[in-house]
């Protein structure tokens, strides 16, 4: 791979990570306060190493027979694939939707350094 910081170009390869150690996970919220919360209790517990939070996310969706749009906030959660039951516990116990989205995705490969901050940042 090849990124350009500052101006200067950095290339190398990314390592190739055991069969999904790692995961990212996205949570919609209904709104930053929710998304907040909900940020900083997984990283207290250790269920994550850090969630960014986007705002002003539109969500078109069907929800009880009708289609509805929303402004929400985007959790993208950094985690280890090990903890991902423990954190849709969590994220479903705190949230205020009936049905709150969860979706954890596996990561191939990443920045090394990173995904050692991630194992050390979580149970």
């Amino acid at each position: 791979y090849q990124r350009r910081v500052h101006g200067q170009v950095h290339g190398g390869s990314l390592p190739e990570l055991g069969a999904s150690s790692f995961s990212v996970c996205y949570i919609t919220a209904p709104s930053n306060e929710v998304a907040e919360s909900l940020a900083g209790s997984l990283v207290t517990e250790r269920l994550a190493a850090c969630a960014n939070i986007i705002p002003g996310v539109t969500s078109v969706y069907q929800w009880q027979g009708e289609v509805h749009k929303d402004v929400e906030c985007l959790l993208m959660v950094k985690t280890r694939t090990a903890l991902t039951d423990q954190l849709q516990r969590h994220v479903v116990k705190h949230h205020p939707y009936e049905v709150p989205e969860v979706i954890c995705i596996h990561l191939d490969s990443g920045h090394a350094p990173y995904l050692d901050w991630i194992k050390a940042s979580t149970r």
